[in-house]
């Protein structure tokens, strides 16, 4: 028995592929915000209700790329009155190398938003803090292998799904 791994051609040990992502790019595609109640809406007494939504897509490209998309909705009111709605869609343009054809989705739907979302985070919170709210709002962590296991539930009780 050896403790030597194999070697190619060349004499160098051979290694297996190490899975994994490169971010290549990261990008905002899309941000708006409302504060129509301004400036009436910055003296606000006590807390407002938060409705959030999370949406996650990924796209291949002819270039053996993908794109992720993170759609962040958060509209911030009061029982009478809207405060302020944010919504960004933030992207990032991803290389994948070493992944085996069953992980591919869930690497673009768990780890790559994972990667994502501090950095939108931070728009929201800027967004929310030069439309003059403070503290600014800050997004808490979200579950993105919670979300994707809920949306594969939800596909298998689908009619027709395997």
């Amino acid at each position: 028995m050896t403790d030597v791994s194999p070697a190619d051609a060349s004499g160098t040990p051979a290694q297996p592929p190490i899975a994994g992502f490169r971010i290549l790019a990261q990008y905002v595609r899309d941000l708006s915000f409302e504060n129509p109640r301004a400036p009436d809406s910055l003296r606000l007494e006590g807390k407002p209700q938060i409705d959030m939504g999370v949406e996650l897509n990924a796209a291949g490209r002819p270039d053996g790329l993908f794109e992720v998309d993170l759609k962040l909705s958060i509209k911030a009111s009061t029982e009478t009155t809207p405060v302020f709605h944010v919504e960004l869609l933030y992207g990032g343009l991803f290389q994948l190398q070493g992944v085996s054809e069953q992980d591919i989705e869930p690497m673009l739907l768990i780890e790559c938003p994972r990667y994502l979302f501090p950095y939108a985070r931070e728009i929201v919170a800027r967004a929310t803090s030069d439309g003059g709210f403070y503290p600014p709002f800050m997004l808490d962590p979200i579950d993105f292998a919670g979300i994707y296991a809920a949306r594969m539930a939800q596909a298998a009780q689908q009619p027709g799904a395997a």
